[in-house]
């Protein structure tokens, strides 16, 4: 049974804040007893909760939102374009059946609200998962207990100790491993083209939204007969545009503006009826349609420098093929950049992380989009997630760093590998699988007529 301190901490001369503190006894003998912490009740999370009930492993999951599935649902309205086959883990859907779950099937596509409703939300109850769950926990820091980062001597031995914030009292908890499954959404690129949160652009949050906002539902008003400028490449600035096209459907005076970085709008298409994954395909076809139609206008290249209030409108600063331009008159931005990971809360834990895509180090030559765009990446568990802190590992999106690329189908067999290793099945975690599906669409080099694909081994 989990054992519990009340402790108070003084902050300034006589305030004091409450902390709950989770104590065991710092020797490795007790560290080995302690369970495995996972950060993050999403799909990968809460598969890899999945995978330590299913072993007989002990274990806590840390999830800051209310519930299983907390950021999905703020795209609840989005359609995925991956099938259930590819959204459900295996080992989570076996003992999901013994609860008497009905898979749903398999070649549907689901919403992120069908998603959390019909498969995360029924994991997260059942009895092998539910008590080990803490939601309205937000993790501050991860590191070892009473070992700040330049400590090496006995380092291994000790505990990891978390701090959070527990319904709004600090929580710390100790574990003998940890699972960063946190996920990168939620912490969005600006848009700015630098990369660089500007003072200007964090003033205009009431007119800029970053993500996927509900344009054919609640926020239908918002954007109705608007100037709307969406900006980015990828898949989620897509469904933002098919939305806003919709809308214009029965408010003509919807003006729709595209801005992107690449250098041709036909790069944003993917590989359209190539793609595995038809709806994936679907969507650039669908796009590139709208486009020939005239129903979007399209701004690319044009890199971001700053965007300004001017009035009650949004003034757009850049350049364009090395020239100034500014796009006047904007009512609404939807800025769909890519997000990037928090790694704040990891910066007492030794990591190798890539300087360039903040992914973890020993994939970032497989999913950099500098060099391999096409989303393919070759199977990869416990050896290639391993961190320089024994035991820590990033798992799922945040994996990827800024990479766009992840499907969960691949965090799904991170995890399996991760914890049969923890579990000291080491043999399970060397027999790494990934069938994911391809898109059509793959980076070449026109001096070389090679592809990333054809020119190296991770396709």
């Amino acid at each position: 049974m989990t054992k519990w301190n009340i402790s108070f901490k003084a902050e300034g001369c006589c305030a004091s804040k409450t902390e709950l503190v989770q104590t065991h006894t710092p020797n490795s003998e007790a560290t080995n007893k302690l369970p495995v912490a996972i950060i993050g009740g999403g799909p990968v999370g809460l598969a890899a909760a999945a995978h330590l009930a299913k072993r007989g492993e002990d274990f806590i999951l840390l999830e800051a939102g209310t519930q299983a599935g907390t950021n999905i649902l703020t795209w609840g309205h989005v359609r995925l374009f991956s099938p259930w086959r590819y959204n459900i883990d295996k080992e989570a859907s076996e003992l999901l059946k013994k609860y008497g779950w009905k898979k749903p099937d398999l070649e549907a596509l689901p919403t992120g609200k069908e998603l959390v409703e019909r498969y995360l939300q029924p994991l997260a109850d059942i009895p092998e998962i539910q008590p080990h769950l803490h939601f309205h926990t937000k993790v501050l820091s991860i590191g070892r207990k009473d070992t700040d980062k330049m400590k090496t001597a006995n380092r291994e031995q000790m505990p990891f100790v978390i701090h959070a914030e527990k319904e709004g009292v600090l929580a710390t908890f100790e574990a003998r491993a940890v699972l960063d499954a946190s996920g990168t959404w939620g912490n969005p690129n600006p848009a700015n083209s630098s990369g660089i949160w500007l003072k200007e652009e964090q003033s205009l949050q009431e007119q800029m939204v970053y993500g996927i906002p509900d344009i054919l539902g609640k926020e239908r008003e918002r954007y109705a007969n608007k100037c709307v400028a969406v900006v980015g490449g990828g898949h989620s600035a897509i469904n933002s545009l098919l939305d806003l096209a919709q809308l214009k459907e029965a408010h003509r005076e919807t003006d729709i503006i595209w801005i992107m970085r690449r250098q041709r709008v036909e790069e944003a298409y993917g590989g359209e009826e190539k793609d595995a994954l038809a709806a994936r395909g679907a969507l650039g076809s669908r796009i590139h349609q709208l486009v020939n139609d005239g129903k979007v206008t399209v701004v690319t290249p044009f890199l971001i420098q700053n965007v300004k209030k001017s009035m009650n409108k949004i003034e757009i600063i850049g350049s364009q093929n090395g020239k100034e331009r500014i796009i006047p008159d904007v009512d609404e931005m939807i800025v769909n950049a890519g997000s990037r990971p928090d790694l704040m809360m990891i910066r007492e834990v030794r990591t190798s992380i890539d300087s360039a895509v903040e992914s973890v180090e020993a994939l970032s030559p497989l999913i950099d989009p500098n060099i391999h765009s096409c989303g393919t990446v070759r199977p990869h568990g416990e050896k290639e997630l391993r961190q320089p802190e024994k035991d820590f590992y990033i798992v799922g999106a945040k994996s990827y760093g800024r990479a766009p690329t992840f499907l969960m189908a691949t965090g799904y067999e991170q995890v399996r590998s991760v914890t049969a290793y923890l579990a000291g099945d080491e043999e399970a975690a060397k027999k790494v699988e990934l069938d994911l599906p391809e898109t059509g669409v793959c980076s070449v080099d026109l001096k070389s007529k090679t592809s990333c694909c054809t020119s190296n081994s991770s396709c």
